[in-house]
């Protein structure tokens, strides 16, 4: 008995090589509007991002201040600023104790340096500490304060 084996070709059309140009264009089109997407939508969080963090700096910033008043009896004046919490002031009033409580000052979210008042506008038992938000101007609505509510 005799057993004939064929070798079969298989057929291949000339389209399954492998993707077309059109099929190729599409394809990174496609990519490119979700990542446009993506991209739009990361500024959103990056400002939420940078509100955030400067709410944390200020809670620091309030915290040290506590701190401040804590071991001299009085918060730094208006005139010694954030700058109290650095180097020991040598204006009046000068702490009685005095402890450092930054190396550096600390930037907002948006590296800028923030604002002293004392007495708080809002509160003039206590100091406000002030970001001047995205803007960069001091008196606008995008402010943040140590002195809003939570």
């Amino acid at each position: 008995m005799k057993v004939k084996f064929e070798h079969q070709r298989s057929v291949r059309t000339s389209g399954s090589h492998g993707f077309t140009l059109l099929e190729m264009v599409i394809v990174l089109g496609i990519i490119g509007l979700i990542l446009g997407a993506a991209i739009g939508l990361s500024g959103n969080f990056m400002g939420l991002g940078r509100e955030v963090k400067t709410e944390g700096v200020l809670q620091t910033i309030s915290s040290s201040l506590k701190a401040y008043q804590i071991r001299a009896k009085h918060f730094p004046s208006e005139s010694q600023g954030l700058q109290a919490l650095v180097e020991r002031p040598t204006t009046a009033p000068t702490p009685r104790r005095w402890e450092r409580g930054f190396e550096t000052l600390p930037k907002d979210g948006w590296e800028q340096d923030f604002v002293y008042k004392y007495p708080g506008s809002k509160d003039p038992s206590q100091p406000e500490v002030i970001s001047k938000g995205k803007d960069g101007e001091l008196g606008t609505d995008d402010d943040i304060s140590s002195q809003d509510a939570k």
